[in-house]
This record gives C-alpha cells, structure tokens and sequence, in this order.
C-alpha cells in the first residue's frame, strides 16, 4: 500500500472502488449485451444466430489469453494506468460497434472488448484489499464483484430496451460513453497503485496446477450456461413480444443478483454445496425451457430460477480458485478469468453450431445435461474429499 492510499479518507477509498466497479460494470455489460440483440443483430447484417453468435465467442477467446499474457507483460506498470488505458480501448470498441458497416469490423469491436476484459478483470478485480485495506477489504471486493451481475440487472435489458427502441447501434454508442466516464471516475478517484508483486510465469503455472477441480467445473457449467443462454433471445422471440425481452431479462438479472448474495453468504460455509445448487438450478430451467417454457408464465418463472443459479456462478468459481492457490491471489484471479471467457465463448460458439443445425430447445436441453454433469462431478469430488482419496 503506498503512502497516498494509506493517507486517503475512508469515503475517498471507496470512491475508487465505485470507479473500478464502474468499469467492470462497463465491461461486463458490453461483453454480454449481444444477447439481448442477437435477432436485430442478425437481420441487419443478414446472419442466423448461429453466426451472429461468433460476436459472443470473439471476446471470450481473446479474453482466455489477454489475462495471463497482459498480466505477466505489464507486470511493472502502476495498475491505475492500465485501468485507465484500458477504459480507452473499451469506449473504441464501443464507437467502433456502433458505426461499422461489415461484421468482420464488428468482430474487430469485439476483439477489443476481449482484451479489456481479460486484462481488466485480471488487474482490477484483485485490487480491492489495497483501495480499501483492513477488514473492509472483503466488503470491497464484494461490492467489486457484484458488477458482473449488476451488467445482467441493469446494464443488458436497459440496452436491450435502447436497441429496440433506438437500434442496436445506439446501444453500443451509449455503452461508449459509459466507458468514457468510467475512465475519469478512474483517474480522479483511484490514487496510483504500483505493483506491489509482479506475478511471474511460475507463480502462474503454479496455481493453475493446484486448480485441476476448479478449472472442470468452471468449464462444465459455463458450458452448459453459455450454450444455451446466449440464444435465449431468439427463444423469447417465439414466445413473447419483441418489446417484453427487456423486461424479462431484467427479471432474470435481478434473480441473478439475488443468487450472487446468497452464494457470496453460503459458499464461504460450504462451497461445494453451494456450486452444486446453482449447477442444479441451472440444470432444471435449461431442461424444462422447451416443455414449460413455451408459455410467457412457464418462461418467466424459469429464467427466474435460472437467473437464481447462474447468479452464484462467478462467486463459486472464483472461491475454488482462490483456495486452490492462496498464497497469489492475482494467479487465482487470472486463471478464474481465463478459463471463464474461454470456455464461455467455445460455449456460444457449440451452442451456435446446434441451433443452426437443429433448433434453440436442442442445445437447451443439451446445456442442461452438461450442467447435470457437473453436478456429479461436484458430488463426486465432495465423497472423494470426504473419504480422503
């Protein structure tokens, strides 16, 4: 901690971590809106969702490799610079979007929305314990944290309701923007934040070999949640009016948040019960989406429970990385981060390849097998804990 934090009132502190949660809530509303606006998406550059799909998978790849790499590359530079050129490159992915006239440019805006992703999230979301150091540390990092599921309550149906109203570009320009003021609340409230420890390519490779358990299910339920989530747009389509998939993601954002506090609670308990009843969740609306989803109150009522599981997803995960490998908390970050957007973005892009091969009911009822799968897995590494093998 350097002098200016440490001489920083406690107000001013959490003005920095209301800055970096800002940007995170950027990021993560810009990396996920493409789901409320597949179909428009789609109709304006005259693609199935299978392919509009691939604006999903593109930040996700580049996202799984920018956070070990930009990590280790920047390992010397002050963080609050970093954050700052980051939120730069995050407005031109935004104004970018919303002006280009081929989808190979819109690839090229999503491109760099994986690069701020996965090096933002990297940087950012450790820093919270020296923002606001003492036993506020861990209200910081919750507070850091609850962006993820704030980018789904509040971020994506908002942009989803500007898109229809306005058109979709208009909701990447407004997302530019945000960016844009995400980058002054970081420079005139974080205080600079050199390194305290560079993380080095053994500290990396030795949390990821500590991480064998976290890393499987992370994979596993992201799969199965990315598969089928991403194409819930043009299944809310064959069910409800257009103007309704705002609201009813927006319930399902809020069920979200809901489940994110109830994991943050349970998990530090018991983890593994915890991440074994969001997979369960999740498991039960995917699989019951094309039977009691096919009425506006059957769909409703599962995005709700879905929401309620996918909500505690993040925490559950993060947690496992982070007592797999203790000893760097920047290391469990960086991996949780890698393996999430790269298993989220192969899960859009599989996900896409069976919709456009057979319908959006197959790949959900394929995503809720992959989710009960991971639920034995859960079970099955609990027993093994629990006998000591």
């Amino acid at each position: 901690m350097t002098l200016q934090t440490a001489t920083r009132s406690p107000a001013v502190r959490w003005y920095g971590v209301g800055a970096v949660t800002l940007g995170i809530f950027a990021i993560a509303t810009t990396e996920i809106l493409p789901i409320g606006l597949l179909t428009p998406i789609g109709t304006s550059f005259e693609l199935t969702p299978g392919r509009t799909g691939l604006l999903m998978t593109m930040p996700g790849l580049v996202a799984a490799v920018s956070a070990p790499v930009v990590t280790l590359v920047t390992a010397r530079l002050d963080r609050r610079l970093m954050l700052c050129a980051l939120m730069v490159l995050l407005a031109a992915a935004g104004f970018l979007a919303a002006a280009a006239p081929a989808f190979w440019l819109e690839l090229v805006a999503r491109f760099l929305v994986g690069l701020t992703l996965g090096a933002f999230w990297s940087i950012g979301a450790g820093l919270a314990g020296r923002l606001v150091p003492g036993p506020q540390s861990t209200r910081a990092t919750a507070v850091i944290f609850s962006a993820v599921p704030l980018g789904s309550v509040l971020g994506v149906p908002a942009g989803t309701f500007l898109g229809e109203l306005a058109g979709w570009r208009t909701s990447f320009a407004a997302l530019g923007v945000l960016a844009l003021l995400a980058l002054i609340a970081l420079r005139t409230t974080v205080p600079p934040l050199p390194p305290l420890q560079v993380t080095r390519a053994a500290v990396l490779a030795k949390a990821l070999r500590s991480s064998p358990r976290a890393l499987l299910v992370t994979c596993l339920i992201v799969t199965a949640h990315f598969a089928t989530y991403t194409y819930i747009t043009p299944f809310l389509r064959e069910v409800i009016r257009p103007e309704l998939i705002g609201l009813f993601l927006l319930v399902y954002g809020a069920a979200g948040l809901v489940g994110n506090a109830v994991a943050g609670t349970y998990s530090a308990r018991n983890l593994t019960a915890t991440f074994t009843a969001c997979a369960g969740l999740i498991a039960l609306s995917t699989l019951l989406m094309p039977v009691l989803g096919r009425s506006t109150a059957g769909a409703l009522l599962l995005l709700v429970v879905w929401g309620l599981g996918y909500g505690g997803v993040p925490v559950c995960s993060m947690t496992m990385f982070a007592r797999a490998a203790p000893e760097s908390r920047e290391a469990a970050t960086v991996w949780f981060t890698s393996s999430f957007q790269a298993v989220l973005s192969t899960g859009a892009l599989v996900g896409g390849l069976v919709v456009d091969a057979w319908s959006v009911s197959v790949v959900m009822v394929a995503g809720g097998c992959c989710a009960v799968l991971t639920v034995a897995v859960l079970l099955w590494s609990r027993t093994q804990r629990i006998s000591g093998t």
